[in-house]
């Protein structure tokens, strides 16, 4: 049976080693990533309100009685 704690060690160890393999984004990467994702979220929710209004436009102009 093995150690719990030669268990967490060694998950320990090979998540330090895996993150020593990786490449971390510059700061002006990181900048420029996230004012894509900010202006990528705008514009997707402008999209989603402006059809939300159309939707519920169209659906009062059906459904008001006469």
């Amino acid at each position: 049976m093995v150690n719990p704690i030669e268990k967490i060690r060694k998950a320990y160890h090979d998540t330090v080693t895996e993150l020593k393999k990786c490449t971390w984004p510059t700061w002006n990467e990181l900048v420029d990533s996230t004012v894509v994702v900010i202006v990528s979220v705008a514009i997707l929710s402008v999209f989603v309100g402006a059809t939300d209004w159309v939707v519920r436009a169209v659906i009062q102009v059906l459904t008001v009685s006469r």
